[in-house]
């Protein structure tokens, strides 16, 4: 049996606030990271030969799973309709849509003369899988026609970096304009003209700070900055507004945000900002008519309200309120026509859309029947229209797509994810629980089994998590993790403090020095489905990526008699040290989110009394799978990497500790739609592993 690889440990001191602390595996960052992002191939070769001897390791210790990995593999890519494409949207004389080719991993932009509906008239105008021959990775961040249709930009990252390059295509005759732009953020606003176009650079340390303007034919070099950032704990991207009148400038981190716009038929205009930033104020902009529509936390609207004001008098002191505040109802978008607003919010963790006319000021909510569900409102090119795209899914009904006519409130099922190899809704439970929390707090749990599974406490479990960032986990439709759910396992997601599924203060109470209600209310899921009998204690597996994968790390330091298994993908588990390196892309934006370890004591003390890899110690572990990607630039490699060398460590059990380091890729993984589905194979069947199941 091969040996796992053991990692010299070399101590660096770090000492803040007359703490001390000492990280043996320092070492695995590599000094030029930054250039490592853009070119992979100069990591430093010690430490690709810890990262590659892992991936030997872990693919050794998996071979007996190989046979049944690739049946996962061909399971899942059975799921998928390999020639899909998505619902034409309307726009002017085309209509624009995507599509895969049989056998194809990328997407193919497509548009055909508005209405017609046959293949004839199709007009490729970006194929993936054409540009993507020869890379090991290869990604489409953007594709933005121009509003006269002439002209396609579009930006590609090539190493998993989110470093884009933007290039223009003439969709006339096919030809590549010279215009490139490089250390591109990938998002791409045009001027009414279709001359000019807005991006957003990255600097070295990989932060969106500077917005440029860019007019066809001349020297990129040359390009205009417009708006440059000078807060580093701040990000910047631009687009624009539904009406396709204003391009939209925006700088905001986690809490706090700032507007400014730019006249579409004025792109040479200087920015005219919104409203100044006030710490913990965010707010986004629209237009429609004379007015500007603003959805906004302002003076306490903790769950947000939306506001109007005139075009040329937006200080806060002119905001009139449209939608009035009202507590445990959270606006989570708004969506703008010429003659009806869209919002989309949350009640008690479950999504609704209402509709409001601009006219009559008369509003309606679209009804659904299932216990929970998920919704979405699909972006559209269209102002002067009725209709609204929304998605509807649940953890049993594959995707749905609707037009949904605002005037005559009547849904049209324009597609159904297809599932070749065959699905059927009745054969599974979808069912939502409440388990009370360490302080009494009511966390929602979504499960998923299937319908003939026995209950009785015997079957193995998957708790999924996230919990941070105020992003929600919705209850919607995965194909993949029916692989799971059809070998007897039971599916949850815990809807934990840190997201917003509750309201926003589901959020506060889950960041800063409430950060640890996170992993209780996850702790707390994991008990309340033992006690009603979905599981046992020691039959649950936990899964959670990037700030996910904190969870599940700390989860795994606090709990680890609850559970048999652990997948951090891409995990943030050295949080201490990363928000005590201000170099880091994302550290200093991250400072609202979990305290600033370097300006404040308590802070410092608080992360370190939760951070994973601070708080390994000497004591059993269940089975850990932990992924990491190369170029990630959101959690760099070297954080599962050292969280799995001090496992390796000082845990004094025989389980499993697996590291897989995809070398070709960053923070999503595979890019390929197949690809992908290797990963997803890798963690299943290391899960299938531990449970002895096949």
């Amino acid at each position: 049996m091969q040996l796992p690889p053991e990692a010299p440990k070399r101590p660096e001191a770090h000492g803040l606030h007359d703490r001390m602390r000492n990280d043996d595996y320092g070492w695995m960052k590599d000094p030029e990271w930054q250039k490592v992002m853009r070119s992979p191939e100069i990591l430093d070769p010690e430490i690709r030969a810890y990262l590659e001897a892992n991936n030997s390791y872990t693919e050794a210790v998996l071979a007996p799973q190989k046979d049944l990995m690739d049946r996962l593999f061909e399971e899942m890519k059975g799921r998928i309709k390999e020639d899909d494409s998505s619902v034409p949207a309307p726009d002017g004389p085309f209509d624009y849509y995507h599509r895969y080719e049989q056998g194809g991993q990328h997407p193919v932009f497509c548009r055909r003369a508005n209405g017609d509906g046959g293949e004839a008239g199709e007009q490729v105008i970006l194929n993936g899988n054409v540009l993507a021959e020869g890379t090991s990775f290869f990604r489409i961040a953007a594709c933005r026609h121009s509003p006269d249709h002439r002209l396609l930009a579009y930006a590609v990252d090539l190493s998993g970096s989110e470093y884009t390059t933007i290039r223009v295509k003439d969709l006339e005759s096919g030809e590549l304009l010279a215009d490139e732009i490089g250390s591109a953020q990938g998002d791409v606003a045009w001027s009414a003209d279709s001359s000019t176009f807005f991006y957003t650079i990255l600097d070295d340390n990989h932060r969106p700070c500077e917005v440029r303007r860019h007019r066809l034919g001349e020297d990129p070099e040359q390009d205009e900055l417009v708006y440059s950032e000078a807060d580093p704990g701040f990000f910047v991207g631009v687009g624009k507004t539904e009406s396709g009148r204003f391009v939209a400038i925006s700088s905001h981190d986690h809490t706090t945000s700032e507007i400014r716009v730019i006249p579409a038929d004025a792109p040479a205009d200087t920015p005219r900002l919104i409203a100044p930033r006030q710490v913990d104020v965010e707010y986004d902009v629209t237009d429609r008519g004379d007015r500007f529509y603003i959805l906004t936390n302002i003076k306490g609207a903790e769950d947000f309200k939306i506001a109007t004001c005139p075009l040329e008098e937006t200080d806060p002191a002119s905001w009139r309120d449209l939608v009035t505040h009202e507590p445990g109802r959270l606006i989570k978008y708004i969506r703008l026509f010429a003659g009806y607003m869209v919002r989309l919010e949350t009640v008690e963790g479950l999504p609704r859309i209402v509709i409001t006319d601009l006219t009559s000021a008369e509003e309606h909510a679209i009804a659904f029947d299932e216990e929970a569900y998920d919704l979405g409102m699909q972006p559209g090119f269209m102002f002067e229209t009725t209709v609204l795209r929304f998605s509807y899914s649940s953890m049993t009904t594959p995707p749905r797509v609707y037009d949904y006519d605002m005037a005559t409130r009547k849904r049209v099922l324009r597609k159904e994810q297809e599932i070749p190899s065959g699905h059927n809704p009745g054969d599974y439970m979808t069912a939502r629980i409440t388990v009370p929390s360490h302080d009494g707090a009511a966390v929602p749990v979504s499960l998923l089994y299937r319908k003939d599974l026995a209950l009785d406490g015997a079957a193995p479990l998957l708790l999924y998590g996230y919990g941070s960032y105020g992003h929600s986990m919705p209850a919607s439709f995965s194909a993949n993790r029916l692989s799971l759910v059809d070998r007897g396992f039971v599916y949850a997601i815990a809807h934990i403090r840190g997201g917003m599924d509750k309201g926003y203060h589901w959020y506060s109470d889950g960041k800063l020095l409430a950060k640890k209600n996170t992993f209780l209310d996850f702790v707390a899921a994991g008990e309340g489905l033992i006690e009603a009998g979905y599981t046992r204690k020691g039959g649950i597996a936990i899964h959670g990526g990037s700030a996910g994968g904190m969870l599940v790390g700390a989860v795994a330091n606090m709990r680890p008699d609850l559970l048999k298994a652990v997948v951090g993908e891409v995990p943030f588990v050295d949080v201490l040290n990363t928000m005590c390196d201000d170099s880091l892309p994302l550290t200093p934006p991250e400072w609202p989110e979990w305290g600033n370890p370097i300006a404040e004591a308590e802070a410092y003390d608080y992360i370190a009394s939760y951070s994973p890899y601070d708080n390994v110690t000497a004591q059993n572990y269940p089975h850990i799978l932990a992924t990491a990607g190369l170029t990630d630039p959101r959690v760099t490699y070297w954080e599962p990497a050292k969280w799995v060398a001090r496992l390796r460590e000082v845990k004094t059990d025989s389980n499993l500790l697996l590291l897989k380091t995809n070398m070709d890729a960053g923070h999503a993984g595979a890019s390929g739609r197949f690809d992908r589905l290797k990963e997803v194979a890798l963690v299943y069947g290391f899960l299938l592993r531990v449970f002895e199941l096949d």
